[in-house]
């Protein structure tokens, strides 16, 4: 060989091996920016663009699932926006997209338009004839494919490009789980902290080696806030002036000895009442529980404390001791009159004439009755508090029962008038005739006892939905606005005149009511202004038993399925035996793991979901679960807060019953929610018609070929109809998860669906935007 071919040879091999440093660094540089994030979105482009770039591919394209198989991203290089958007709504692509997955391993393909029509699916999409995609795996778990199409310059794809590939794959693979990891680890934390900032328990982690408190919750800081002494800003400056009452008598200057250090050769110190100081006299009691942190090596480096404020306690003992006083009181009141009474009557030293002896007889029977209202009263507090209170609705003319109750709150001596207005095609009304009765009689009486005797009560009730919605409205003195939420609690203060539902009245009549599967509230524009109650009773259809068998049967299930979800095992069995009694099929379970594989199994008709969960709450399960957003859902939880129930119900939620309750006030529940599932009669607007049951959409009379997106788009919409459907809550039902689109991906799916629809966006008849929050239909015509 001459030495010119050998310098050929030479020079060859050197751009060789550059090339292929070049090659290597250019790996690396991209396997390094893919490792470099823990956002998922940005590692899925990063790796579909480094990929496409290394083995000169037109287009990249990779397609993930989440844990519980659906697809959840769908990132794509090369392609233009509408190209995107295309591949988004081909109908073939998600069936296409199985058959990659099911397949072993790498599929390498010269032709991809004449394999895509031999498996039977569209080609239009198809630009590219040459083809790759491997699966991605990470420890044996299958997260998705990746997928390159069209090698530049019409070339086929080499061994070389599918290394390039698979080690792109995999490294997605293990980016991605790292990122689930991450945001896994992310939102526990975060809901371990939205936890501890919001118990009702204080909570303060102190570093060891300084004595400082390095953490507090908000309950922490209000405690520091009712202690904190003028110039001490701070709670470290306030710990220097707290003396700290153990129960066994000693006093520690926590300026002296760090209350850490107090606990420090311990391992525990649970459930002790002690007394925090300052030198103003100002104290707190609480009952004391603290943790000591140690180290591998075993040396302690933290303490947690917490501190539950015993002045709610105490207060709660204040009023039960002052009820236990009313009681006492009003029981004793009439005994003394029955005794007095009964002592006359019965005096030997002396006769009375017939119609004396008949007063003192009226007047025994009298206090009797008070008597034995009263502890009727009592025992239905103690029902309502332990759940077991019961109540038999049956269908009834709410006219008869707002007259009897006139009839007898007038009978027992009142003056006041009693004004009726109700419409005449109010429909009949599910109730327990006694247990309405006693409501209106307690309203009745409540609103004489706060208002001048020469002022009229009004009686004035509306259909509302499913509900009839009846208002007791007084003249009297009427409610500031703080008062407003206290005022159907127990204990409310009952020695004094300025508190209005004193005693059990209300509180009772609320306990009824729910038991009915109703609400109820109070309105006052203040003192002086008056006070109207509200109460609703579900609506009994005439033929309501028949008319929902009638309707089940159509849905194939003579005991509609309901799904419970709770942790709680004596809670599920008490759900359990009440929805089996009152003629439904129950589905119970405490693992939310599980959601997913029984809605999709056995297709539940309602779901009853307990507020918080291990690992997880009610409102994230929602929000994530595939299929919850199309359920109604009712969560049954022990937190009553009103902000609590606010947000359940602004998520979606269709009712909210607190812990604890009756099987009656349950059933009545779901008979509701299920009932306002079942009417879904067909929709009609202009010339828009929905069938939902046959999932067919016409406009004037003419069949409109719908996306499952697109009609699963126009559904939300009608369902709501009337009403706003923000683009979060659209992205949400849509897409099962907050972060699965945005507000461009949900117009650009209504800007298909009105030119499919025939909807001009410059005039629109159907679908209505409302710049910046979302979109609305008119209410139109249902039946």
């Amino acid at each position: 060989m001459s030495f010119s071919e050998n310098m050929t040879n030479n020079n060859e091999i050197v751009r060789e091996n550059e090339a292929l440093r070049e090659r290597v660094s250019q790996l690396s540089a991209a396997i390094l920016r893919i490792n470099g994030s823990l956002d998922v979105d940005t590692v899925l482009q990063e790796a579909v663009d480094s990929a496409r770039a290394l083995t000169d591919a037109r287009y990249g394209m990779i397609v993930t699932i989440d844990e519980s198989g659906e697809i959840q991203d769908f990132v794509s290089s090369g392609f233009t926006d509408e190209e995107h958007r295309q591949f988004e709504k081909w109908p073939d692509g998600v069936r296409l997209f199985r058959h990659l997955r099911d397949l072993p391993g790498v599929v390498r393909l010269a032709n991809l338009p004449s394999y895509v029509s031999e498996l039977g699916f569209s080609e239009e999409l198809m630009r590219s004839r040459t083809f790759q995609c491997t699966p991605m795996r990470y420890g044996g778990t299958y997260v998705g494919n990746f997928f390159l199409a069209e090698k530049e310059a019409g070339l086929a794809f080499t061994d070389e490009d599918e290394e390039v590939l698979v080690l792109f794959a995999s490294q997605a693979a293990t980016a991605i789980a790292n990122a689930r990891t991450h945001r896994d680890e992310q939102r526990s934390r975060a809901d371990l902290e939205a936890l501890i900032e919001t118990s009702p328990v204080a909570v303060v982690v102190f570093d060891t080696r300084t004595g400082k408190p390095v953490s507090l919750n908000r309950e922490a800081y209000r405690i520091v806030e009712t202690l904190r002494m003028p110039g001490r800003s701070s709670a470290e400056d306030l710990l220097e002036v707290i003396t700290f009452h153990r129960a066994d008598g000693r006093k520690i200057s926590l300026s002296e000895i760090p209350i850490a250090q107090t606990f420090i050769d311990s391992e525990t110190v649970r459930a002790e009442e002690i007394v925090l100081s300052v030198p103003d006299g100002r104290r707190v009691s609480a009952l004391l529980n603290v943790t000591p942190i140690r180290s591998t090596e075993g040396e302690v480096v933290s303490a947690v404390v917490t501190m539950q404020d015993l002045a709610p306690l105490e207060e709660l003992d204040r009023l039960r001791a002052e009820f236990l006083g009313m009681v006492s009181h009003e029981l004793r009141t009439p005994l003394a009159a029955i005794k007095g009474s009964a002592a006359t009557a019965l005096d030997a030293s002396r006769t009375l004439d017939p119609a004396e002896a008949q007063q003192f007889f009226r007047i025994i029977d009298e206090q009797a009755n008070h008597m034995r209202g009263l502890i009727s009263d009592l025992l239905d507090a103690g029902r309502i508090d332990a759940g077991t209170l019961t109540v038999l609705p049956v269908p009834a003319e709410l006219a008869a029962l707002v007259d009897t109750a006139r009839n007898a709150f007038l009978s027992g001596g009142s003056t006041q008038a009693i004004l009726i207005d109700l419409p005449q095609n109010l429909p009949r009304v599910l109730a327990d005739r006694g247990r309405i009765v006693q409501v209106l009689n307690n309203l009745f009486t409540n609103a004489a006892r706060y208002s001048p005797g020469s002022s009229p009560i009004r009686v004035a009730a509306q259909r509302d939905g499913l509900h009839v919605a009846v208002s007791v409205s007084d003249e009297g003195r009427g409610i500031a606005p703080e008062r407003l939420q206290r005022l159907f609690r127990k204990y409310t203060g009952a020695n004094s005149d300025e508190e209005r539902g004193t005693g059990l009245g209300l509180a009772i009549c609320k306990g009824l009511v729910e038991a009915h599967g109703g609400r109820i509230w109070a309105a006052s524009d203040g003192p002086g202004q008056g006070t109207q109650i509200t109460f609703t009773i579900p609506v009994a259809e005439e033929t309501d038993s028949v008319a929902d068998q009638a309707r089940l049967s159509r849905q194939g299930s003579e005991r509609p399925p309901v799904l419970v979800v709770d942790d709680d095992p004596q809670m599920l069995r008490f759900v359990r035996e009440a929805l089996v009694h009152a003629g439904y099929s129950p589905l119970v379970t405490g693992d939310c793991r599980e959601l997913s594989r029984i809605i999709r199994e056995e297709n539940p008709h309602l779901v009853l979901l307990d507020l918080l969960l291990p690992g997880t709450d009610g409102i994230e399960l929602m929000e994530n679960v595939p299929g919850m957003a199309d359920l109604p859902v009712i969560f049954i939880s022990a937190y009553g807060r009103d902000e609590t129930i606010a947000r359940a119900l602004e998520q979606g939620a269709v009712d909210y019953i607190v812990k604890p309750f009756s099987a009656t006030e349950l059933t009545a529940r779901v008979r509701a929610a299920l009932r306002r599932r079942m009417e879904m009669e067909p929709f009609a607007l202009g010339d828009l018609t929905i069938q939902y049951d046959q999932r067919e959409v016409t406009v004037a009379a003419r069949p409109v070929q719908l996306t499952p997106t697109e009609y699963e788009l126009l559904r939300i919409l009608s369902v709501d109809a009337g009403r706003v459907v923000t683009y979060e809550s659209l992205i949400r039902q849509l897409w099962h998860g907050p972060e699965s689109g945005d507000s461009d991906r949900v117009r650009t799916f209504v800007k298909q669906l009105r030119r499919k629809l025939g909807d001009d966006p410059a005039r629109p008849v159907y679908i209505q935007n409302v710049r910046a929050v979302g979109y609305r239909m008119e209410a139109g015509d249902r039946g």
